[in-house]
């Protein structure tokens, strides 16, 4: 697998993944962290990186990464505790770097993908998380609506974001174990997977615009719902 982009590469030297090759400009090269990385090194220009990347967004730099490891949907569930982000049908790797940026830094334990209809963790991903995925678990399930029920059935609190519920996020209360679940851009949560939630969410709009992205209302419910944790 190819990742492209300064922090991408940088976090993945310092993640769990090997790096076996990287590919840079002569620019990009004389950076500390790339001499020392311990890696392979090549200089290209940075067209010959564009056509090896398969993108212009590379920053001068791309590495040949081992493939990424998924974690479970009993891995994030085991330690009982946290704030859990499932994303139902999200697939743009857009929406999902950003969505994993912001829950890497806010603290979660993890973000949840169904197996099918959502995009999984690419090169794309990778650059618009800006190398938030190397150091948060990321899992795959078969289904989404049992991975919610499993979660209830071990103490987490299931909340659903609907543009259109009563409930405001702010009213609240996040403590212990939580599982935002958070619908793609357009179609919103589907009704088994609204119904399998304890509760459905909120945020207020006072602007004249209709809605948030799904990146931005994630990033505001996860730092609600992580803040006060240790």
């Amino acid at each position: 697998m190819i990742v492209y982009g300064r922090n991408p590469v940088r976090e993945a030297l310092r993640g769990p993944r090997v790096v076996t090759t990287i590919w840079a400009t002569a620019g990009a090269a004389r950076e500390p962290w790339v001499d020392q990385a311990g890696v392979p090194l090549v200089t290209q220009t940075a067209q010959e990186i564009a056509v090896r990347a398969g993108a212009d967004a590379h920053q001068g730099i791309c590495a040949e990464v081992s493939a990424y490891r998924y974690a479970t949907g009993e891995d994030l569930l085991s330690a009982r505790r946290g704030v859990i982000v499932a994303l139902d049908q999200v697939q743009d790797p857009q929406n999902l770097g950003s969505i994993c940026r912001s829950a890497e830094c806010a603290g979660a334990a993890g973000v949840v993908l169904p197996e099918r209809r959502a995009v999984e963790v690419t090169a794309a991903v990778c650059k618009a998380s800006a190398g938030a995925v190397e150091h948060l678990p990321v899992a795959q399930v078969r289904n989404l609506t049992d991975f919610l029920l499993a979660a209830k059935d071990v103490g987490f609190w299931c909340y659903g974001a609907d543009g259109q519920a009563e409930l405001d996020y702010l009213s609240v209360d996040f403590g212990g174990p939580v599982v935002l679940v958070m619908g793609s851009e357009g179609r919103g949560l589907r009704p088994r997977v609204a119904a399998a939630c304890d509760a459905l969410i909120s945020l207020p709009l006072r602007g004249r615009i209709g809605s948030l992205s799904v990146g931005a209302a994630s990033a505001v419910l996860l730092y609600a719902a992580c803040a006060g944790r240790g």
